[in-house]
């Protein structure tokens, strides 16, 4: 363990300031990713920043029927929250398909978004990694990829982004509300996250310094009719091959409208846009979802190691959405 100092923020705007003045320095919330990541010598900032007893605890209706979540909302606590539960259903089960109980009891919402990829590459600190050490190459490309992305990949990375929760809030239209030293600003979630390019270590849109302080929920009434459904390799405690968050809106056998994303694809929660565009007004049928899954995965390019999780996403997509279907009925 590298020595680093260590702060407790009384309130956002002292946060802020503390860390922007420490260009190797962290936000510190449940540590469930960064502390390991300290371990393993991946990450060594010079400051860690305590922002998880601000008060961005709690989950508040909006006055337009929305939702706010707050950064240090605990994930064990999202997940059981009455009104994520009954309006957005497929927040609820992402959260609950990600980690171990005793780590959701840990992990916050800011922490969820920010936490960094999985790839054995990235947290072997003796093997060349553009994401830890840009320009060093990327070792995944020609080794173990079985993990890794398909979809909007680059020659500098393949690393693909491990959240369950983000994924759902990609396809339920989420906005990041982010406070640093020029202020709050708002941050649709399918833009906070970056696809690699050339510049893999930089996982997000947001500035050094910068806070997550809340996520809203837009009103979506049909989102009380969705699904999250992740395949992995085993029950629990393992991040998603191929995950699918979805809501569906249906009238008279016709697809009014959709919201998909895809997790354990890409370096980034994907929001699946073709297959929406493909479904809106289209037969709410599997053959139509198929041709709306195929839509989504043509632009796919699979290495040899993954090249599986192109059909697997598509049987998940299929399945998910006639789940769906078959409830509206």
């Amino acid at each position: 363990m590298n020595p680093f100092r260590y702060e407790r923020a009384r309130d956002a705007a002292s946060a802020v300031a503390l860390l922007a003045e420490v260009p190797t320095g962290a936000f510190l919330g449940g540590g469930t990713n960064l502390v390991d990541l300290m371990k393993l010598g991946v990450a060594t900032p010079e400051l860690l920043v305590d922002v998880a007893r601000l008060p961005f605890d709690r989950i508040e209706s909006l006055p337009d029927g929305g939702l706010r979540i707050g950064g240090a909302v605990r994930n064990s606590e999202l997940a059981a929250d009455r009104t994520v539960r009954t309006r957005y259903p497929v927040l609820a089960q992402a959260v609950l398909a990600g980690a171990s109980g005793q780590l959701r009891n840990l992990a916050t919402t800011g922490g969820n978004l920010l936490q960094r990829t999985r790839c054995v590459y990235f947290q072997d600190v003796s093997k060349p990694c553009n994401k830890r050490e840009p320009g060093s190459g990327c070792s995944a490309r020609e080794g173990y990829n079985r993990e890794l992305a398909v979809l909007g990949a680059s020659e500098a990375c393949i690393a693909t982004h491990p959240s369950d929760m983000a994924v759902a809030m990609a396809a339920l239209d989420a906005v990041v509300r982010v406070q640093g030293l020029k202020g709050e600003r708002t941050i649709p979630l399918v833009d906070f996250h970056r696809l690699p390019g050339d510049e893999p270590h930089r996982d997000t849109v947001i500035e050094h310094g910068e806070l997550i302080t809340a996520v809203d929920l837009p009103p979506l009434p049909f989102a009380a009719r969705s699904r999250y459904r992740k395949v992995r390799d085993r029950a629990s405690y393992a991040f998603a091959l191929v995950s699918v968050a979805a809501a569906l809106d249906v009238a008279g056998g016709v697809v009014r409208d959709v919201r998909i994303a895809l997790g354990g694809v890409a370096h980034k929660p994907w929001r699946a846009t073709n297959a929406e565009a493909a479904l809106r007004g289209a037969p709410a049928t599997e053959e139509s979802f198929r041709r709306a899954a195929d839509a989504e995965l043509s632009g796919a390019r699979p290495l040899p190691g993954n090249a599986f999780k192109v059909p697997l996403a598509r049987t998940v997509i299929v399945r998910t959405l006639r789940d769906l279907a078959e409830d509206l009925r």
